[in-house]
């Protein structure tokens, strides 16, 4: 999940960043301190097409981008061991932002290069021990331009995510759905010793998962939401550059798509989300929206996942999630050590982040980072994830 809404300064940051990035194209994105831009996803969007119970997801079709809904992320997180057992993170996302609804184009212009549509923001990460290194990219994208030609887009067959050499794209020449079950992913940032990233394949070894009501996952009590469906089958194998080093990696990965235009509800100040591997094979995602349910408490979701890759949609009385610890990172407190509960999952965890130093420094910044999961009543290692957490 996204992390639009961190506080802050995160409106100002992001509002003037890509206010500037419409404007005069791509790369780094100042720190304007400028208040236009992004719109809160709290505000209505009445223009755009709205994510409900009534959409259907198609494959291969919803890989690719979705003009017609205001926002959308690519979204990968991935937990692996080196080739000596130490474990890394990674993380890699593309967001898009529409500029402007579709039927808002105007028709009788002709379109030209410096017309641009969709708005492109991409973030990566590699984490291992200590060492959090981030970085961040921006584009933009036009209707002249073929879309394989373009600075950053995505499209669903053969599948392609991309904002300049940062890519995630289907192996080979497949087309149709089976081009989402092998991919690629390259993403490296720096010069010298200070350059890091990773070159990796992604294997699918379960089916796609549908979250909430078919794919349709409620964010609030009043039915505010997103399409929402991952991979949380992925094995993944490569390198992982950092250091001045690199290593061959593998390990598990997971990878959210969702596409919404008014995602949140306007009491909403962020979220806590969790995707959980368990060693037995089940998945986890759980996440609790802070405001935005029952008289004016905390909206919680979550899918438990077999390892066939069935999933049991939890309803807010079915998922706890408790705060236990919090850490000081970046100068905000952040909780770290959780007890998550899910009764119909016969579950009683404790997930922790081992190291607390996984704060994404963005331009919309928020603590992204792994996790391990044990049992809460004899400590016994169950498993491993990631959480990300927004608005601190």
């Amino acid at each position: 999940m996204m992390a639009w809404r961190a506080r802050h300064g995160w409106r100002a940051r992001i509002g003037g960043a890509l206010l500037v990035l419409g404007l005069s194209g791509c790369g780094e994105a100042p720190d304007t301190g400028g208040g236009a831009g992004i719109a809160d996803l709290g505000e209505s969007a009445e223009d755009y097409r709205q994510a409900g119970p009534d959409q259907t997801l198609a494959f291969p079709e919803d890989h690719g981008a979705h003009p017609d809904y205001r926002i959308e992320w690519w979204y990968l997180t991935a937990n692996l061991e080196d080739e000596h057992g130490e474990p890394l993170g990674l993380q890699w996302t593309l967001f898009r932002r529409a500029l402007s609804p579709p039927q808002q184009a105007p028709a009788d212009e002709r379109p030209g290069p410096w017309l641009a549509d969709q708005l492109w923001m991409a973030h990566m990460a590699v984490s291992r021990g200590t060492t959090h290194r981030v970085a961040e990219r921006f584009a933009r994208s036009n209707p002249s331009a073929d879309a394989l030609d373009g600075q950053a887009g995505a499209v669903a067959a053969p599948f392609r995510a991309w904002l300049d050499d940062w890519r995630l794209e289907s192996r080979g020449n497949a087309s149709g759905v089976e081009s989402f079950e092998r991919l690629t992913l390259s993403a490296f940032d720096g010069e010298g010793d200070e350059r890091f990233g990773y070159r990796l394949e992604l294997t699918a070894e379960g089916p796609l998962v549908a979250h909430g009501d078919d794919g349709f996952s409620r964010k609030a009590a009043d039915g505010q939401g997103s399409m929402y469906v991952s991979q949380p089958f992925w094995r993944v194998e490569g390198e992982v550059t950092l250091d001045g080093e690199t290593h061959e990696v593998s390990g598990r990965g997971w990878l959210d798509r969702e596409w919404s235009s008014q995602l949140l509800g306007p009491g909403q100040a962020g979220w806590d989300w969790f995707s959980l591997h368990l060693d037995d094979g089940h998945k986890l995602m759980a996440f609790r929206l802070r405001g935005g349910g029952e008289a004016g408490g905390d909206y919680r979701s979550g899918t438990w996942i077999t390892p066939q890759g069935e999933p049991r949609p939890l309803a807010p009385d079915e998922l706890l999630l408790t705060p236990l610890a919090s850490s000081t990172v970046a100068g905000r407190e952040v909780p770290t050590r959780w007890r998550l509960e899910v009764p119909p999952a016969e579950l009683d965890l404790i997930v922790e982040a081992p190291h607390s130093e996984r704060w994404m420094d963005t331009s919309v910044p928020y603590w992204e980072g792994e996790v391990v999961v044990r049992d809460r009543d004899d400590d016994a290692p169950l498993g491993e994830g990631y959480l990300e957490m927004t608005g601190y």
